[in-house]
């Protein structure tokens, strides 16, 4: 956190917001000692005087200076505003930790007691309260608070209802831990930096309440005074001196303004966006260091990709997620791209389909589909280009279908933008795609929504997306991770009828090197972002020469597998983007390992159309 409230003021909003505060702490403590006597003293034959060299916000009714009683309101109009804004943080906070963590008859009439008061105008509410309390400053600070308190109790039980359902309060929960040091120690602790942001902006918004129930008598009284009641003596005179109404107002603006642009940069301190600057540094030194003019030497594959790299800046610096693959993919061909979570297999294709974003970075010596160089091309030409050639299938189609759009018009979509055909015209198309991808009625189901497929069908209706147009490669990213083994052999199986009827490539990503050997011609084995071989399927279970290839096989059983041994598993892990060794990235977890292999292998040719990196290449069948 530390680290964090460092980076609040180095943006020039930071900054700002910093000299702005500091000026008003100082100004609070300063005021009331240096100017209460002019502040106090009366002068009536000098009643509401305009402004001048001498009185610079004028007069009031008893000839006192605006400008100085200005400065002393400081303090009060201060302290009042954190006084409230942390009455509404003892109120609201621990009430909504307690509705969220005691069962769900609590949370839900919390909630709705908790609608109705934040439906309720705040500053009525306030108003109210300080009536019965009592008129002057603890009735003002008071109202305010309590009108505060619901919006703190509601965003705590939102994020705390986030928390509490996760793994790990369960296992505090099972290990007996103390009521007191689960919701310090597992909740709170996740769910402060949201609600420090909040309380921040919060000042602001009580030192305004608080000016307003001031404004209208509800707040200091004589001897009393604030930026409030200031502001509505100096609208008496507002004809004849508007500077006794328009000082104590901007004074109120410009603190509200402090006070929402320290939010503002606290938000992007404990944000996503905590570190962009320092990413972008980053980014741009990977950029400068890649830059480089692509190859442009004709190809005669669909798809050829030549030392593609992609790295993400971090504040430690450069991630490299992929490091130099090179892939080549024919037309009609079916290419498998094999390995553990975390090797680079959706990184490399993301990367092919240019949906890596920024302030990733991604270069390649050479990036061509259909003979064209995707890196040379303009972005709304690459889209349209793209958008007819080569189609997506994601992981999860749930994720990827939009829930609030019904089926019809997000396939009918796709030919919409890049055909220009009418609404009827891409609706029948959309369900002569469904039906192709065995979607019985295909009319009815156009008019549902994703909720209403189940996964298999979402799945199809992604493929079916895919074929709007008439695409040469699909990229299908484990588009049956999620899928039982029933509706996983159905998606492969459209995926090869499609590959068969409509000459389609296919580029299909998946963990699992069974399926790859059932629908692939040939298998690309990726590790720690590198391709360490790349050989025909054929070939896979008896001339496999790598060592992490060759485990991948062991580790799948299958009938023939000893039941009364334990299965075979890949020692230790892949090491982690930050910590890349110099050499062979699966040295470490490798039985063939020597001093070798410290030094990176080449990708080097083994036998025909087999390439493999290994210093220790294994041989014979599995």
């Amino acid at each position: 956190m530390r680290r964090q409230l460092r980076t609040v003021f180095s943006t020039v909003t930071g900054s700002v917001a910093a000299v702005l505060l500091v000026l008003l702490v100082l100004l609070a403590i300063v005021g009331p000692i240096v100017w209460s006597g002019r502040a106090g003293a009366i002068d009536v034959a000098k009643a509401w005087q305009p402004p001048s060299g001498e009185h610079w916000f004028g007069t009031d009714e008893l000839g006192r200076d605006m400008f100085a009683r200005s400065l002393v309101a400081t303090r009060l109009s201060l302290l009042s505003a954190v006084a409230a804004s942390a009455i509404a943080i003892v109120l609201g906070v621990p009430t909504g930790l307690l509705a969220a963590m005691f069962g769900p008859r609590l949370t839900s009439a919390f909630q709705s007691v908790v609608n109705v008061a934040i439906a309720f105008p705040a500053l009525l509410t306030a108003m109210f309260v300080g009536t019965v309390i009592g008129i002057g400053v603890p009735g003002a600070i008071l109202g305010v608070g309590i009108a505060l308190a619901p919006m703190f109790a509601r965003l705590t039980q939102t994020l705390t209802a986030s928390v509490v359902s996760l793994d790990y309060v369960a296992a505090a929960r099972t290990m007996g831990v103390p009521l007191r040091r689960l919701v310090g120690r597992h909740v709170l602790a996740n769910v402060a930096e949201p609600l420090i942001i909040t309380a921040t902006t919060s000042v602001g918004t009580s030192l305004l309440g608080i000016s307003a129930l001031s404004f209208l008598g509800l707040g200091a009284r004589p001897p009393q005074y604030d930026w409030g009641g200031l502001l509505s003596t100096g609208l008496k005179a507002i004809y004849t001196s508007p500077m006794a109404a328009i000082g104590p107002g901007a004074l109120i603006a410009v603190s509200g303004i402090v006070f929402s642009l320290l939010g503002e940069v606290v938000a992007g301190a404990f944000g996503d966006n905590q570190s962009s600057r320092r990413f972008g540094r980053v980014a741009r030194a990977m950029a400068r260091r890649r830059r480089r003019a692509p190859s442009a030497s004709p190809s005669d594959f669909l798809l050829d990709v030549r030392d593609l790299r992609v790295g993400f800046p971090s504040e430690n610096g450069e991630l490299p997620a992929v490091r130099g693959v090179s892939l080549r993919v024919a037309a009609g061909e079916r290419v498998g791209i094999v390995g553990e979570s975390g090797s680079g297999k959706s990184v490399s294709v993301m990367a092919i389909a240019q949906l890596v974003e920024h302030p990733a970075v991604v270069t390649a010596d050479r990036l061509s589909f259909l003979g064209t160089e995707l890196s040379t091309m303009a972005p709304a030409a690459r889209r349209r280009f793209l958008g007819t050639n080569l189609a997506m299938v994601f992981q999860n189609p749930m994720s990827s279908l939009n829930p609030a759009m019904r089926i019809g018009a997000q396939l009918a979509e796709v030919s919409r933008v890049h055909s220009g055909l009418s609404r009827p015209e891409a609706r029948a198309r959309a369900a002569d795609r469904l039906a192709e991808v065995g979607i019985a009625e295909a009319g009815h189901r156009l008019r549902q929504y994703p909720h209403e497929f189940s996964g298999g069908m979402r799945q199809r209706a992604m493929i079916a997306m895919g074929l709007m147009e008439t695409p040469r490669l699909i990229i299908a990213d484990e588009p049956t991770t999620a899928l039982d083994v029933t509706v996983q052999r159905q998606i492969l199986d459209l995926l090869l009828a499609i590959n068969r009827d409509a000459g389609a490539a296919i580029l299909l990503i998946s963990h699992d090197i069974s399926v790859i050997a059932n629908v692939c011609e040939r298998v690309v084995v990726m590790y720690a972002g590198v391709v360490v071989e790349d050989l025909p399927v054929a070939s896979l279970l008896r001339a496999a020469v790598h060592p992490y290839t060759r485990a991948l096989i062991a580790s799948v059983p299958d009938m023939a597998t000893d039941r009364s041994t334990d299965l075979a598993t890949i020692p230790g892990r892949p090491p982690s983007l930050d910590d890349l060794p110099a050499g062979c990235p699966f040295a470490s977890r490798c039985a063939f390992a020597t001093d070798r292999c410290a030094e990176m292998p080449p990708l080097a040719p083994m036998a025909d159309g087999h390439l493999a990196a290994c210093w220790h290449p294994q041989g014979g069948p599995l």
